[in-house]
C-alpha cells in the first residue's frame, strides 16, 4: 500500500532533491539571483516532473528494460520543449532571463532520477504525487535561495515579477532597503554556493534537534539464571 504521507515528507524534507540528494545544482545555483527567476524555473521543473512521472508510469510495462532510459529521456525532452514554447509565448522576458537553463531541464538529474527510481515501479497516481512533492521541494529551495540572494544584493523581493505574471505585477516588488551599490558577491556564483551551504547546514541542525528530542529506546533488562546443580 502506498504511503502518501511518507512520499510527501521524503520530497519536501527528508529526501529533498536540492538539500539532500544535491541534484540539479547547476540551474539551482545559476538562476537564483532573484525570486522571480527561481519561481519561473521551479514551476517549469515541477510541471515536467509531474507529467514525466505520469507518462513513464503509464508506459512502464510496455518498454523493454534495455531501452527504458532513452525512452524516458525522449518523454522528458518532449515535455521540456512544450514548457519552453509556452514560456516563450506567454513570458518572453522570463524566457530570456532563464536562458540555456530552461532547455537544460532535460538533463536535470532530479527528473530522470525520479522516473527511474519511482515512476518506473509504481502506479500513475502515486507517481504523479511523488513528482508533485519532489517538484515543490525543489521549488522551495530555489525560492528561499533566490530570496536570500536578492535581499542581500538588491535589497528587494520579487523584483521583475512582471516578467512572470505580466504588467499588473509591477507593484508586487518589495523594497526592503535602499542600496547605493549592489552586494556583488550575493549576485555571483560564490554567493549561491554560500547560501546553499547555509541552507544545508540549517537542515542538518534541525534534523539533529529532532533526533535529540526523540525519547531514547527502552532497553529490557535480561535476568540471568545461574545453574549450580545438575542432575
Amino acid at each position: 500500500m502506498v504511503n502518501y504521507k511518507d512520499i510527501a515528507i521524503q520530497g519536501l524534507w527528508k529526501n529533498n532533491p536540492g538539500l539532500v540528494q544535491l541534484l540539479g545544482l547547476c540551474p539551482l545555483l545559476a538562476v537564483t539571483a532573484t525570486v522571480t527567476n527561481a519561481i519561473g524555473l521551479g514551476l517549469a521543473t515541477l510541471i515536467v516532473l509531474v507529467f514525466s512521472n505520469v507518462f513513464v508510469s503509464l508506459v512502464r510495462t510496455f518498454i523493454p528494460k534495455e531501452i527504458r532510459i532513452p525512452v524516458f529521456v525522449m518523454i522528458i525532452a518532449a515535455l521540456v520543449t512544450a514548457v519552453q514554447l509556452l514560456i516563450n509565448a506567454y513570458a518572453y522576458e522570463l524566457y530570456l532571463s532563464l536562458g540555456i537553463f530552461l532547455p537544460l531541464i532535460v538533463t536535470n538529474c532530479v527528473i530522470i532520477g525520479r522516473a527511474e527510481a519511482f515512476a518506473s515501479r509504481n502506479n500513475v497516481i502515486s507517481s504523479a504525487f511523488d513528482g508533485l512533492m519532489m517538484g515543490i521541494g525543489f521549488t522551495l529551495v530555489l525560492v528561499i535561495l533566490g530570496g536570500f540572494r536578492e535581499i542581500l544584493s538588491q535589497g528587494t523581493l520579487l523584483s521583475g515579477s512582471e516578467q512572470l505574471l505580466g504588467d499588473w505585477a509591477k507593484n508586487l516588488t518589495i523594497q526592503l532597503w535602499h542600496l547605493d551599490t549592489s552586494f556583488l558577491i550575493a549576485m555571483l556564483p560564490p554567493g549561491a554556493f554560500i547560501g546553499m551551504g547555509l541552507l544545508i547546514a540549517f537542515k542538518n541542525v534541525v534534523d539533529k534537534k529532532i533526533e535529540e528530542a526523540k525519547p531514547a529506546p527502552q532497553v529490557e533488562e535480561v535476568t540471568r539464571a545461574r545453574i549450580t546443580k545438575v542432575g
